[in-house]
């Protein structure tokens, strides 16, 4: 039986600071990026969201979406740190992004995402379905 507390949660409703979202990438196992990316990026995202361990005060949990906001949306930088996971933080966070789309964007959006393994029950768990193979995910980093 485990004596410490539980831990508290609080959603917040923009991107992680810099720092939180390099340590987010790395330590969940997305693939590093380098600062100026996410300089750059992350003011540049359609929504997001983090969550913060109200214990410390240290983001947890984040998601993106980018997009144009009329048709095209794209989940992106899904990450959970590992000490927190299975707790319901991806559910938490998607959900977030998926009704910040569904209330501000027009009718009809298509909301796409890349679902490597460990996140796959949760986005089928949100009504998302495989494309392929009409439809491929494909990539080219420059």
């Amino acid at each position: 039986m485990s004596t410490s507390a539980p831990t508290s949660y609080r959603l917040v409703p923009d991107p992680p600071p810099v720092d939180a979202y390099l340590r987010l990438r790395a330590e969940s196992g997305l693939s590093p990026k380098k600062r100026e990316q996410a300089e750059a990026g992350l003011p540049g995202g359609w929504a997001a969201c983090h969550i913060v361990d109200e214990a410390t005060g240290e983001p947890v949990a984040m998601g993106r979406v980018i997009g144009d906001g009329g048709w095209y949306f794209h989940v992106v930088d899904m990450a959970v740190l590992p000490g927190h996971q299975r707790r319901g933080l991806g559910d938490r966070v998607l959900t977030h992004l998926l009704d910040t789309i569904r209330r501000e964007a027009p009718a009809g959006a298509w909301v796409t995402l890349m679902a490597d393994a460990p996140g796959r029950r949760l986005y089928a768990r949100h009504g998302f379905t495989e494309t392929a193979p009409e439809s491929l995910g494909m990539g080219l980093t420059l």
